[in-house]
């Protein structure tokens, strides 16, 4: 039977894996996820709000998931190796796995950012965060480690 849900309803998730000494710069984000409370099994989608001064994620890219992003509403700007580029309300981005650019959204604004993103749920994934002394690697679940291999 299909399930339809009011996003608003669903608790947002704020934490991540990252350690903590990262973690700032993604302060106040939250996720809500909207594929894993619809049962989705293939790939998932969060409804994402950025608040004021903060960051999507770090900068990063995956070599095995494909990544997707919808702008609700705000202006955040895409980060990535071509450069900075400001995103309006209904605009979209596509990340390929295995291209070597990272990405992320910053909210440069006074005002909350909040996009739908999706991705697939490939196992055995791997990403790469080229600005941060960080990689992580997925089995069952994300596992963080120092680019030398050792915990944070």
């Amino acid at each position: 039977m299909a399930k339809a849900i009011d996003p608003a309803t669903v608790p947002p998730r704020d934490a991540s894996g990252y350690p903590p000494d990262l973690q700032a710069k993604i302060a106040g984000r939250a996720k809500r996820a909207l594929g894993d409370l619809l049962g989705l099994k293939n790939f998932g989608v969060n409804l994402t709000t950025i608040p004021p001064r903060s960051a999507s994620a770090l900068r990063h890219y995956h070599a095995r998931q494909d990544e997707f992003v919808y702008i609700v509403s705000g202006t955040p700007t895409l980060v990535t190796d071509d450069g900075r580029q400001m995103l309006q309300p209904g605009m979209c981005a596509g990340f390929p796995a295995g291209d070597a650019n990272g990405h992320c959204l910053i909210n440069e604004t006074d005002k909350d950012v909040v996009y739908l993103e999706v991705g697939d749920r490939t196992v055995g994934d791997s990403v790469v965060y080229p600005d941060d002394d960080l990689q992580a690697s997925s089995a069952a679940a994300w596992t963080y480690k120092r680019k030398d291999g050792t915990a944070p």
